[in-house]
């Protein structure tokens, strides 16, 4: 552990920052479009390959650049991609290994706009998908073609916190030769690093716990220098999903805390989850790193530590007394997303219009993200906003 915190020192706050120019401190805002050239011979070589010089800020920036090197060092990957968000982070992963009359298998309960991707946009080309609960690894391996190309998962998923067995899933795909994708948002690099468990690429949703403060959107993707390569040329530069060099530069601020802030968020997290399960009107808390977790042994072998996300049961059976509590929480906000240093709360009713659209499955499922606020401060907010359903 020792090893580690030093490593993480040095990539968080001097990877790369030895020559920054004129001795400053922070890195500089290379806030530009394009870039000039000294000779005809260096324009030549920068502009047939774009992919490793900076010609047009729509392809490399200094301070991109830089951002890309320590989260590639913090995934310990070769390299890594910064996108405009997590679902482009999504979209180009999977899209760069894909064509007509692929195969796609993929976690059932994953982000919304990752379904969205798989179900709606890519079977316009005749991309296929099977969706899979993800926690019996047997299942996930029986729904693999000839055709499958990509196994795509999240480990833990949204709102339901289930887990995948990443080295064996990863074990069985190299095999086979497709391509394994996993979300490391929930755990941050701090807590997991899926790469050492043979999963080929990585990506975070970049507007969570990288940045910390609930002030940018971006996307990562990390793995082979290979990988990142083609999907640079292919996707990336076609489509143009581009960081935004102020961006860039706010996530490398928010990497500063990075590991101060998870474990603060973990700590608190596992205070909220202990007494909200002892609570009469909670049916069930689920968070993978409570004790109590059905999936513990497999969440201690992926996991050091966990994030503030967590989901848990109500026991209601009317929309009313779910409106009920969440409006009397003060300190959590009501909000999507999460990752900042803010408390939030989500409602899994919330995103449907009637009561009688809402299954019964999420009627009671509440999502919260526990922030960076005083943990006995939290937990008085949850137990008065109880008290009143």
């Amino acid at each position: 552990m020792e090893n580690m915190e030093k490593n993480l020192s040095y990539i968080l706050h001097h990877l790369n920052e030895d020559a920054l120019p004129h001795g400053a401190v922070s890195p500089p805002i290379y806030q530009t479009s394009i870039f000039c050239f000294p000779s005809y011979e260096e324009f030549r070589d920068a502009i047939n390959d774009e992919v490793h010089h900076s010609l047009y800020t729509r392809g490399n920036n200094p301070t991109i650049q830089l951002a890309e090197e320590k989260l590639a060092a913090l995934e310990g990957g070769e390299r890594s991609k910064l996108v405009s968000s997590g679902v482009s982070a999504i979209s180009h992963a999977i899209m760069a290994f894909v064509k007509s009359g692929d195969h796609v298998v993929c976690v059932e309960d994953s982000y919304s706009w990752t379904k969205v991707l798989l179900e709606k946009y890519l079977t316009r080309f005749g991309v296929e998908v099977t969706f899979v609960e993800g926690t019996d690894s047997d299942a996930v391996f029986a729904a693999v073609r000839p055709a499958t190309r990509v196994i795509y998962l999240e480990s833990p998923t949204t709102f339901t916190f289930k887990l995948q067995d990443l080295p064996a899933i990863a074990a069985f795909a190299r095999q086979k030769g497709i391509k394994t994708i996993t979300d490391n948002t929930w755990a941050t690099p701090i807590f997991c690093n899926p790469i050492i468990f043979g999963i080929d690429l990585v990506v975070h949703s970049g507007s969570k716990y990288f940045g910390g403060s609930s002030d940018i959107i971006a996307g990562v993707i990390v793995g082979s220098a290979a990988d990142i390569d083609l999907i640079q040329k292919q996707e990336f530069l076609q489509l143009g999903t581009v960081p935004d060099p102020m961006m860039a530069w706010l996530l490398m601020r928010g990497l500063r805390t990075l590991h101060i802030r998870m474990k603060a968020h973990y700590a608190s997290s596992l205070a909220a989850a202990a007494y909200l399960e002892k609570h009469p009107k909670i049916e069930s808390v689920l968070y993978p790193m409570l004790p109590s977790y059905q999936q513990l042994d497999l969440a201690r072998k992926l996991f050091s530590g966990g994030s503030g996300l967590f989901s848990f049961k109500l026991k209601v059976n009317k929309l009313e007394s779910v409106i009920k509590f969440t409006n009397a929480l003060r300190l959590f906000k009501r909000a999507v997303s999460w990752g900042g240093y803010e408390s939030l709360v989500f409602p899994a009713a919330v995103k449907y219009l009637k009561e009688a659209d809402v299954p019964p499955d999420r009627l009671g499922l509440i999502r919260i993200h526990v922030g960076l606020e005083e943990p006995a401060d939290l937990i008085a907010d949850l137990e008065q906003a109880l008290a009143g359903i």
